[in-house]
């Protein structure tokens, strides 16, 4: 298939620049850990994805980041060992296998400008193409700087976009580095691009919901009419007025039971239109209802030494959190670990990091 703009997205600073910038919110997050580590050390970043023309503009997707195992300075001299690269090169090629090194990322405490000469040695160096990416993330302010690499040097660019897919390649790697890393609950920051995308969804399910209750009016209306004609037609029938009876009876629980069917419907239908392969997710207390919960002690020799959780059909956080750890009190750190702000907006397939 061919690719295509992606259509989730979060604009940050100014755009008009070429390369179009698109960097997928699972790395986003990644780089935000990594930056919260930086204050001692700089760390250095590969960042992976493509470089291509859509629609006669010029474009670079990032869909996968790797951290560098040794980066150090010694004054203004960056070292990186070639060893590193070669590592990196097998991590892509394990992890990501359909992308290739776009760029890399420098994280340190504060942003030297007198290092820009250096970074621009190595980036001419190990990443010669036309439009590879720099980042220089500073730990100190929070500040970010993108750059392009175009006619030579690293220009700096205005802003770029933040976009939200699936991207279980980015999530399998930080699942794998999350020990290595170090990263605990309190580090996760919010998922920009996802709380944008969950507030798309949540709007399209109002608009469904508008939309059943004009189609219950509706419903409501025919059944009158309907009423109407069967009761002119058997007034001088009594057996035929029983019959009647027993219709009004199931017309008018099925019309009760219409705004829980249809809401149920409105968020599938709402989360499908505003996310591709997104899947719905039933509301808190639904889950209740149906089969019983696995023994705590099943579930986590289960789940082994992999740390997350698979969304299957019908879970909520809470059930979740049950599931797991025998109580609904786990909930929020949950959240943090995955950059939730509605955890009502998860859906099923995805691999959720456990605290």
């Amino acid at each position: 298939m061919e690719r295509q703009f992606p259509k989730n997205v979060r604009q940050i600073g100014n755009v008009s620049d070429e390369p179009k910038i698109y960097i997928e919110d699972y790395v986003d997050i990644y780089l935000n850990q990594l930056r919260q580590q930086a204050e001692e050390t700089v760390i250095g970043v590969a960042l992976v994805g493509e470089i291509l023309t859509l629609d006669g503009q010029d474009v670079v997707c990032i869909f996968g980041a790797m951290q560098m195992k040794s980066v150090e300075i010694e004054g203004t001299e960056i070292v990186i060992k070639e060893e590193t690269f070669k590592e990196i090169e097998e991590e892509r090629k394990s992890f990501f296998g359909s992308g290739e090194t776009v760029g890399w990322c420098l994280i340190e405490n504060g942003q030297p400008m007198g290092r820009l000469k250096e970074v621009i040695r190595i980036h001419t160096l190990k990443f010669p193409r036309e439009h590879t990416i720099f980042i220089w993330k500073n730990v100190l302010d929070k500040e970010e700087d993108f750059y392009s690499y175009k006619y030579g040097d690293l220009m700096k660019m205005g802003g770029h976009y933040i976009y939200y897919e699936k991207n279980p390649s980015m999530q399998n790697y930080m699942i794998s580095t999350r020990k290595k890393n170090g990263v605990t609950p309190c580090e996760m920051v919010e998922d920009r691009a996802a709380k944008d995308f969950r507030s798309t969804v949540r709007t399209r399910m109002e608009e469904k919901d508008q939309q059943n209750s004009r189609l219950v009016y509706v419903t409501s209306a025919l059944l009158v009419v309907v009423v109407l004609a069967i009761g002119i037609s058997t007034v001088n029938n009594f057996d035929k007025m029983e019959a009647v009876q027993d219709s009004l009876e199931t017309l008018s629980q099925s019309v009760n039971n219409t705004p829980s069917q249809t809401e149920s419907i409105s968020e599938s239908e709402a989360v499908v239109e505003a996310g591709g392969e997104m899947g719905s997710q039933r509301t808190e207390g639904e889950g209740d209802s149906g089969g019983t919960v696995p023994d705590v002690s099943t579930v986590q020799e289960q789940l082994g030494d992999e740390e997350y959780y698979i969304v299957q059909k019908g879970d909520t956080l809470d059930s979740i959190s049950l599931k797991i750890y025998g109580d609904t009190s786990h909930v929020k750190a949950i959240c943090k670990m995955n950059g939730l702000s509605d955890g009502n907006f998860i859906y099923i397939g995805e691999k959720l990091l456990l605290p």
